[in-house]
């Protein structure tokens, strides 16, 4: 009887602190979490607790210390919070007007805000490393291990089928929005696999555990192969910089070389500091984008009979082979300052020099693109700067 109080006591301690920690995703009608205003709402309210020591908060006084947002809002976050017990009364009592709040709430909201800018990667990285630490422990059971071993495998499952989902129905601007699912997954399959070891010298009866963890493994590696392809297939090497983390970039600018910094800019195409472009024309196409409707049709799907189409890649490439071959009209190579001169304006040129940009860079097409050091200035040109350089065929 003891044991069976002792299991519902730490049982009712558990779903305390769950329904906490979820209050700031209540399901309920009117207060479940939709928009970034709310968890403004329920950050402020408990930032206001902190603020207010150990005598609490009324109703009254909490919506005072938050009058930067509406009161309603404010009124109903509190009720909800309230409800999950995130807040409390001060004094169990029915007349008890001051309330106290648990910490468990923002904990939940740090993580929230944390995840939704790093994708959760930190955290993935930390439970692994807590996951090593339970494993070595050598007072660890083998159920603890069994369970650990479980949870990994759910963890890279639920990764790897995101990643597939969104490399099969995604276009190329959301999986570049969710490159973060991708980030120093190199790492984190280190630190999964260094469990596995753990767990599988310890408990060779969790042979079958383990071989479920190397699966889901295999399969997040697969997931995360085929989202690099094709984010480098679409937007190519120099476009693709959502598969690295920012700190991974932050590093190579603060420690690299001046030499090295210009190398990873050689071959690409800036706009004109100044570019020509009039407030009015800068207004009519602000105007026209957002009257611009998002709804996409969705294309025809082709008949049982009807020849494959060419992929987009192949369509890409002699695109740009048939512009580069325009431009040079049979000569083996040509002037930039006499292309910009060509193209008449600025707007013009800049796409016909992207797109000789695009030639050079591809791995597919003999065109090279070579800049120098001099600059053409003439005021009476229709781009009065020009840098100077050549765009020509070679041999590979």
């Amino acid at each position: 009887m003891d044991a069976t109080l002792l299991d519902a006591e730490a049982e009712a301690a558990v779903l305390r602190v769950y329904r906490q920690v979820f209050a700031v995703l209540a399901r309920e009608a009117g207060a479940m979490i939709v928009d970034p205003d709310l968890l403004e709402a329920d950050q402020a309210i408990l930032d206001a607790f902190a603020e207010a020591g150990s005598d609490g908060l009324t109703v009254e006084q909490a919506t005072l210390a938050c009058r930067a947002y509406p009161h309603d809002v404010i009124v109903r976050r509190f009720e909800v919070l309230r409800q999950y017990g995130a807040i409390t009364k001060l004094v169990d009592r029915p007349n008890e007007l001051r309330h106290r709040a648990a910490f468990a709430p923002y904990v939940m909201l740090m993580f929230l805000r944390r995840m939704s800018v790093q994708g959760g990667q930190a955290e993935l990285h930390q439970l692994l490393t807590l996951e090593a630490h339970s494993v070595s422990d050598p007072q660890a059971t083998a159920d603890e291990g069994k369970a650990s071993i479980g949870r990994m495998t759910k963890v890279f499952r639920l990764l790897g089928n995101e990643l597939a989902i969104l490399v099969s129905t995604s276009t190329t601007a959301q999986l570049r929005e969710n490159a973060q699912l991708a980030w120093g997954n190199e790492r984190l399959i280190e630190q999964a696999e260094k469990v596995h070891r753990i767990v599988l010298e310890r408990w060779p009866e969790l042979h079958r555990d383990c071989t479920s963890l190397r699966m889901a493994l295999a399969a997040y590696a697969d997931a995360v192969q085929l989202a690099a392809g094709r984010l480098v297939e679409r937007a190519g090497t120099t476009r693709a910089l959502g598969l690295l983390p920012i700190e991974t970039w932050l590093t190579f600018t603060r420690s690299s070389e001046p030499d090295a910094l210009a190398g990873v800019l050689d071959g690409l195409l800036f706009d004109a500091a100044a570019p020509d472009f009039s407030p009015q024309t800068m207004v009519e196409a602000v105007e026209t984008g957002r009257r611009s409707g998002s709804a996409r049709m969705a294309p025809p799907r082709p008949t049982a009979d009807a020849d494959a189409p060419e992929s987009a890649a192949a369509t890409d490439r002699e695109d740009l082979r048939a512009e580069a071959e325009r431009v040079l009209a049979g000569r083996s190579k040509v002037d930039i300052v006499e292309v910009v001169d060509g193209a008449g304006d600025w707007i013009t040129a800049r796409r016909v020099l992207a797109e000789l940009t695009a030639a050079h860079l591809h791995d597919e097409l003999d065109y090279e693109l070579v800049w120098s050091d001099g600059m053409r200035i003439d005021p009476t040109a229709g781009t009065p700067w020009a840098t100077e350089g050549i765009f020509r065929r070679v041999e590979r």
